[in-house]
């Protein structure tokens, strides 16, 4: 297992932050067989670099890279949950899956294959996109495991299209796919912060015929924390689920680098209330898909708020791991 600098390898008061092997804010560094084999991994952060099932901007390929390289300013104590987050989720960096660019389906089956270890020794994988297409192979390996997962996704579309330029494995269809596949049970899911023009009146009709419950983002910004986390609860239950988190539900004052940008999102800061308040939730996966960093504004704004939506999810698979799910 390799070592590497940063916050989660003793922080900078042992060496500048900038140094050491960049890994997602320092933590340890292992091949994803090596991740499995551990018997003190019960997170992995691993990264799946591919972009080309996107209809608009193309570059998430380059997310993983630079939520890495933001993460360098994360510290491993969360004040509000009272932990060392690095500590208590036992966390890696399993570096990125081997994808084919230019196609979607062969690196939906590699990302499947790479992670379905992992579900499988009960470690929990934070996946960093990469466009959404990237969540059906991660599906697919938690559902070897646990069968059809519930699913808690914020997101400005629902991606539940039948098809795209006749293309059926893309980011705006990767719900419908895997609803398909059952590998996700639309009954146990929600799609929160749903915003922006459609193509017809149908869009969302289609969405909740498939079983999916859908948020505006006008309920997501009037509701609390504390309620949508009970709608979540209530919806969810106690069986295994997966957080998706696709960066287009931040409006893009605050997350400019995003693949297919809406206006009038989430705030940055309403977002990490809204994963906090999530704590205690079974969730044996996550997410964060879309940023797409050649699009960034100076300051590399959105892979910074990228990185401390990884690091709350990972204080979430702390939790969870401390729970016993």
């Amino acid at each position: 297992m390799g070592e590497a600098g940063g916050a989660a390898a003793g922080g900078p008061r042992r060496a500048p932050r900038y140094t050491g092997v960049r890994t997602f804010a320092g933590l340890p560094a292992a091949g994803l067989e090596e991740a499995c084999d551990s018997a003190h991994c019960g997170a992995a952060v691993v990264g799946s670099p591919f972009d080309t099932a996107t209809s608009w901007r193309p570059g998430a390929r380059f997310a993983p890279e630079a939520i890495r390289s933001a993460s360098v300013l994360l510290r491993p104590w969360h004040p509000l949950h009272a932990l060392d987050v690095f500590a208590a989720s036992g966390a890696l960096d399993a570096g990125d899956v081997a994808i084919t660019p230019g196609n979607a389906a062969r690196s939906a089956e590699q990302i499947a294959s790479a992670l379905s270890p992992l579900c499988a020794a009960g470690t929990i994988p934070l996946l960093l996109g990469g466009d959404h297409s990237v969540a059906l192979g991660e599906l697919r390996a938690h559902a070897g495991v646990h069968g059809a997962l519930g699913l808690v996704l914020l997101d400005a579309h629902a991606d539940t299209w039948e098809d795209y330029y006749g293309e059926r494995l893309f980011h705006g269809t990767v719900i419908r796919r895997a609803i398909e596949e059952g590998v996700l049970d639309p009954g146990r899911s929600l799609i929160a912060g749903l915003r922006g023009s459609l193509y017809s009146e149908a869009d969302l009709d289609e969405a909740r015929a498939l079983g999916l419950e859908l948020v505006s983002i006008e309920q997501l910004q009037a509701d609390e924390p504390a309620a949508f986390a009970a709608r979540v609860r209530e919806r969810i239950g106690e069986r295994p689920a997966l957080m998706g988190f696709d960066i287009d539900v931040i409006d893009p004052s605050a997350a400019p680098a995003t693949g297919t940008p809406e206006v009038a999102g989430l705030s940055a800061r309403k977002a990490l209330a809204l994963l906090r308040a999530l704590a205690g939730i079974r969730f044996v996966g996550f997410d964060l898909v879309e940023v797409c960093p050649p699009y960034d504004a100076p300051g590399q704004v959105t892979s910074l708020l990228a990185a401390n939506i990884a690091y709350e999810m990972l204080a979430l698979a702390a939790l969870a791991r401390r729970a016993g799910a």
